[in-house]
């Protein structure tokens, strides 16, 4: 058989670059540290490789919505804290201005004082992250959430839910609370609070005060309801009507047991049970007076701790003289300090809430860092480069390209010319 020359020598370079390929393709793995540098080194392998790198950055993605998220609850639970001391410092203030031993002088000073309180209360309130959006907006959070009317009370703007995130897969949380929630809101135990206003939302122009309401039975086919006590009669011969709200009528009616009977408070206490519960009255009524007696939170009774700060540094700022005046000045430290004790409890729940998702995200953390480390396996699985091996093989062809280098020296060097 004959063999030509040009086909030595194509074989020849065939055989080196197969050689010189497979060398640099396990010097690329060595270089780049993977085994699998080109999908057609091993499909399968590279198919589920984009899969778990998929997952990866999903999981990578969750757990940056979690480090906002953390900054968004920890500056929530900041406030929130502010909130609750700047709401017991103004409880102080009327425990102190609750004194009779102060001159109108002395409680214009404390007045002074809340309304400092009351100012911050609206800073917080309105408080910004570190983008610029504000806290308690709901997902208004563009604009401040509370703002002071014309009249110079300070109402809502914002939205009524709160901001959520997704920090996980199965995971959507709330990141924020919404400002309803947190200033206009009473916890879920929150029970009675008595006021003394009359249903056009004037103030009493008698000297009825009151204490209490103290719940009495639970178990009352109507405790729950708002009731109202309602003075009628003559200055000589007063009388009282208790009056419950009706939810499916939407109107008041009396109470049986309970229509025109005589007040014989005055310079005494007189009681009076309704409904589950029980309010001491002293003091003359004026006939149109009344007392309401609401669950807090209802309709007839909506907290407000901006109005309740508000209408407790009015009363503090009028000079309390005559005996409608001096009775209005400690009905209304009594019922905005029950407010005020409502409104804790509420920061503070909404607190607690916050904290509690705090450690959730520590919980979810742990959860995605160790699934984090599952896939960042199964992916060096799957692609990465086992050196012992790879060196192994570097050495094999290395030799294998020499080989074929030292083959075709010799053999393109072979000629019958040498034998003649």
């Amino acid at each position: 058989m004959r063999i030509s020359t040009v086909t030595m020598f194509e074989q020849s370079t065939a055989s080196m670059n197969r050689q010189q390929s497979d060398f640099l393709k396990v010097s690329q793995q060595i270089a780049s540290g993977r085994r699998v540098v080109n999908p057609s080194d091993d499909p399968q392998a590279a198919s589920r490789a984009v899969g778990v790198d998929q997952s990866i950055a999903i999981t990578e993605q969750y757990a940056d919505s979690r480090v906002s998220a953390r900054n968004s609850l920890s500056q929530t639970e900041s406030i929130l804290n502010s909130v609750s001391d700047a709401v017991t410092s103004a409880k102080t203030l009327l425990i102190q201005a609750s004194s009779d031993t102060l001159s109108n002088a002395d409680r214009e000073s404390i007045a002074s004082e809340l309304k400092g309180v009351y100012e911050t209360l609206i800073g917080q309130a309105n408080a910004t992250d570190g983008n610029g959006r504000y806290l308690f907006g709901g997902y208004k959070d563009n604009a401040p959430p509370f703002v002071k009317t014309a009249e110079g009370n300070v109402e809502y703007s914002g939205d009524v839910n709160g901001r959520q995130q997704q920090v996980d897969a199965s995971r959507l949380m709330p990141v924020t609370e919404n400002g309803k929630t947190i200033f206009q809101s009473v916890p879920s135990g929150a029970g009675y609070i008595a006021e003394a206003v009359k249903e056009d939302g004037t103030r009493n122009t008698g000297s009825v005060t009151f204490s209490g309401p103290q719940v009495t039975d639970v178990s009352d086919d109507n405790y729950g309801d708002d009731y109202r006590v309602a003075f009628g009669g003559t200055e000589d011969a007063p009388t009282y009507t208790v009056q419950r709200f009706d939810e499916a009528t939407n109107a008041w009616s009396n109470v049986e047991d309970h229509v025109d009977q005589p007040y014989t408070g005055g310079t005494d206490t007189q009681q009076l049970s309704f409904g589950g519960v029980k309010v001491s009255l002293e003091g003359q009524p004026q006939s149109g007076d009344q007392i309401l007696v609401a669950q807090a939170g209802s309709d007839q009774r909506e907290p407000d701790l901006f109005k309740t700060l508000e209408s407790a540094i009015r009363v503090l700022e009028t000079p309390a003289e005559s005996t409608s005046e001096r009775a209005e000045l400690r009905n209304t430290l009594n019922t905005s300090m029950r407010d005020l004790d409502n409104a804790l409890d509420n920061v503070l729940t909404v607190r607690a809430s916050a904290g509690a998702r705090l450690n959730e995200l520590d919980v979810i953390d742990a959860v995605g860092s160790n699934r984090m480390m599952n896939y960042t396996q199964t992916l060096s699985d799957l692609v990465d480069l086992d050196y012992a091996e790879a060196i192994s093989e570097y050495s094999l062809r290395q030799v294998g390209l020499q080989a074929s280098q030292k083959a075709f020296v010799d053999i393109k060097g072979m000629s019958l010319f040498d034998y003649m």
